[in-house]
């Protein structure tokens, strides 16, 4: 599950990183206001919520499936078997 949602988080800032990229290489300082206006936050935001939808759906749809019954953990002659699918 957190795997899900740390995948899901970088997909988002994926946009903001890229762009702070841009302008480094473009010789300006990302960390200047006048760079990060509300119309290209808005973008970056809607990029990037876009992006994570993709990764979620993607996510959901190349899953495995089908990987068998889950056979919770029990005890057999006083030896801990572990759950595993079978």
């Amino acid at each position: 599950m957190e795997r899900a949602a740390f995948e899901t988080l970088a997909l988002f800032l994926t946009p903001f990183a890229l762009f702070s990229i841009y302008l480094i290489l473009r010789l300006r300082f990302p960390t200047d206001l006048e760079h990060w206006t509300r119309g290209r936050v808005s973008w970056l935001t809607f990029a990037g919520l876009a992006l994570a939808l993709i990764g979620l759906i993607g996510l959901e749809v190349f899953a495995p499936r089908g990987q068998g019954k889950y056979v919770p953990a029990h005890v057999e002659n006083g030896v801990l078997i572990e759950g595993h699918f079978q």
